[in-house]
């Protein structure tokens, strides 16, 4: 099974503040949909409370909460307290592609299980009080970047970035 994370990160490493995104682009949300409906996507309990309630849970895909919480339930989700119980229940269901979303705390210990990256590089720098992990970049290749530009639904130009972890792990 492919372990992949999936984020639109800023400049200074930003991807929320107050348990909310601090841009809009509707672009990057389509890309997002795109990708991950159809399979596991692997959240924080605060991520996942973050959801608008019309897309909560995430329609078509099986949500897992990840929670330190031990007697957590959430209609609609599968409820674990380790990322590996997550990448578990995702492999015994069949899932050719699980999707990490976030928030940070989730995708620190995302990163080094993870094969695939794919990245909303917003090219500005925001105030915020969550971040994307920093990752040493040795250990990746860039193998597809696509730029959007500014334009009346978007304000900031970003790019869309696939990595892939290198074989020599």
């Amino acid at each position: 099974m492919k372990i992949s994370m999936i984020a639109a990160v800023a400049e200074n490493r930003v991807i929320g503040k107050d348990n909310d995104l601090v841009w809009r682009l509707p672009d990057d949300m389509k890309f997002f949909m795109t990708k991950t409906t159809g399979h596991h996507v692997i959240m924080g309990r605060k991520n996942f409370e973050s959801l608008p309630p019309k897309f909560s849970p995430l329609p078509n895909r099986t949500n897992i909460v990840v929670t330190r919480q031990k007697s957590l339930t959430i209609d609609g989700a599968e409820v674990v307290n380790s990322l590996e119980e997550a990448l578990e229940i995702a492999r015994k269901n069949g899932e050719n592609e699980a999707f990490i979303i976030g928030g940070g705390e989730i995708y620190k210990l995302g990163l080094s299980v993870a094969d695939t990256m794919y990245i909303t590089e917003i090219k500005e720098s925001f105030d915020g009080d969550a971040y994307f992990p920093k990752y040493d970049t040795s250990e990746w290749v860039e193998i597809d970047r696509k730029n959007h530009p500014t334009d009346e639904k978007h304000k900031h130009e970003f790019d869309f970035v696939t990595y892939e972890r290198k074989n020599d792990r």
